[in-house]
């Protein structure tokens, strides 16, 4: 049993809550029993360690059964380490500490073994927030995306919010990170994708869902919460599309929009067949 919050180790884990820390060791902090069991779950050879309290484990039996066919040891922590070593207020009980694994724009991008490319693909540019990244990458895993591009301007993918709001998203769906937006666009068009700008200036979604633009292989770009795209990358898009607003709100989350925009697609992809 860890019971020394102030013990190197301890400390060693609760660094990485800090960017430095994640781009020097390579790891990153990883909280809670969903996020922990999808990891164990869909790569357990990312994962370095895993910490629990007794309480934990005990409510959370699949958990420690998941990692003992892993080959990885939970090793028990009091309440108070535990609180030491994770970034929230109120943790659960369990925490991990895993290896980074970013994917490539290419590898996202490539046609697969029957040669067919990619048919959707979220792109995010300047997108500070945490909390939205992490939900955009959680609806786009949940709308069958082959893929999501942070560029280099955007919030670090690792970031323990991010990593939370995917609830697990992030071990499902491919993700690349520190790209060059204007080359991202470049050969998101060479794989064949329309590309989409998300932007309040744009045409009307559900005027293109009837025309069937959404239809096409498409990768979709948004922008950063307060500014959205400069026109400058607006004018590298094919074409910008707003979600309407119906009522009397004054904007749109940019996670929620986010997240209508990568349904239309996959509706509209899956209704032509």
């Amino acid at each position: 049993m860890i019971d020394n919050p102030r013990s190197p180790r301890v400390r060693a884990v609760a660094k990485l809550a800090k960017r430095d820390a994640r781009s020097q060791t390579g790891l990153f902090l990883l909280e809670g029993p969903q996020a922990v069991a999808e990891a164990l779950t869909f790569r357990p050879q990312l994962v370095v360690e895993l910490y629990a309290t007794p309480t934990a484990i005990e409510r959370y039996s699949d958990i420690a059964q998941a990692a003992s066919v892993a080959g990885i040891e939970v090793e028990f922590v009091t309440e108070l380490v535990l609180e030491s070593m994770a970034d929230t207020v109120t943790p659960q009980g369990i925490v991990a500490v895993c290896h980074q694994f970013p994917t490539s724009v290419k590898d996202i991008l490539k046609p697969d073994a029957e040669g067919n490319g990619p048919k959707l693909i979220a792109i995010l540019e300047e997108v500070r927030d945490p909390g939205n990244a992490g939900t955009i990458i959680r609806a786009a895993d949940a709308a069958g995306a082959d893929g999501v591009i942070f560029t280099g301007r955007s919030v670090d993918l690792y970031n323990p919010k991010v990593v939370r709001s995917s609830t697990g998203s992030i071990f499902h769906v491919p993700v690349a990170v520190g790209a060059d937006f204007d080359t991202v666009l470049e050969r998101a068009h060479e794989a064949g994708l329309f590309v989409i700008a998300a932007d309040v200036k744009g045409d009307d979604l559900l005027a293109a869902r009837q025309d069937g633009v959404l239809a096409r292989p498409t990768a979709w770009v948004f922008g950063n919460e307060a500014r959205g795209l400069s026109d400058e990358n607006l004018a590298m898009t094919d074409l910008a599309l707003t979600v309407p607003i119906y009522g009397h709100a004054e904007s749109m989350n940019l996670a929620t929009a986010a997240s209508v925009c990568l349904y239309e697609s996959a509706f509209s992809q899956r209704s032509a067949g």
